[in-house]
């Protein structure tokens, strides 16, 4: 579960010999050999789209929450006020399936309920099974409701980043870990890109830190392209 504010955040694994962890070591694999993100992002051949989608989801969960488990202690993030924190222009307001009314939070509250919320979901086996049988796995994953349930985690997982880069960018520098939110960042985005995951209204708020990272993923994809 991800850090409240001075928690111990423990990643969420793929279980040896399943279709999720061998899918996971596939990427391992290719940037570990020095193949490009393009490369690493890139659907193996005759895999399961939507498998290769379920398995990033629990990846790019991980990034987040350990660059946000370095912040979660900091008082700083005490004092804001609900609805501040947020990228300009944008408020990004709270609700889950026991209400249907969005409340207004601070930004750090805002990002542990989404971390607090998508680990719910990671951790059920009916959403995200973890199956020696692969086809048992597949089943969940091909379905439109799983589709639908990535769909709204890589969105709010992109907000979250928006929140981090608009907030606490500085704090993370001083702390020497902005390359690494830039590399989990620029990951994130050449998949996001890649299989289509974001809606264009999602992007705007942060639309000058994605399009240089959209240039890099469009002009890398023509140089594979020509090889």
């Amino acid at each position: 579960m991800p850090p409240a504010h001075g928690g111990t955040f423990q990643p969420l694994l793929h279980r040896s010999g399943t279709l999720r962890e061998r899918l996971h070591s596939y990427t391992k694999r290719t940037l570990g050999a020095g193949g490009s993100i393009n490369e690493a992002v890139a659907l193996p051949p005759g895999e399961s789209c939507a498998a290769w989608v379920a398995v990033h989801a629990i990846d790019f969960y991980n990034d987040v929450s350990t660059i946000w488990a370095v912040m979660s202690t900091d008082p700083y993030l005490n004092s804001f006020r609900p609805g501040e924190g947020f990228p300009s222009g944008v408020e990004y307001r709270w609700s889950d399936s026991s209400s249907s009314v969005a409340v207004s939070v601070s930004a750090p509250v805002y990002i542990d309920k989404v971390l607090g919320w998508i680990a719910d979901q990671m951790n059920d086996e009916t959403k995200f099974p973890d199956d020696d049988d692969e086809q048992v796995a597949l089943r969940v994953f091909q379905t439109p409701q799983f589709a639908a349930l990535c769909g709204q985690i890589f969105r709010r997982l992109f907000r979250v980043y928006g929140i981090i880069y608009s907030s606490f960018f500085g704090t993370l520098e001083a702390l020497e870990m902005a390359p690494h939110l830039n590399s989990c960042f620029k990951h994130f985005m050449f998949f996001c890109t890649e299989f289509g995951l974001l809606p264009e209204r999602e992007i705007e708020p942060l639309e000058v830190l994605v399009r240089p990272i959209r240039k890099q993923y469009y002009n890398a994809k023509q140089g594979i392209a020509a090889k």
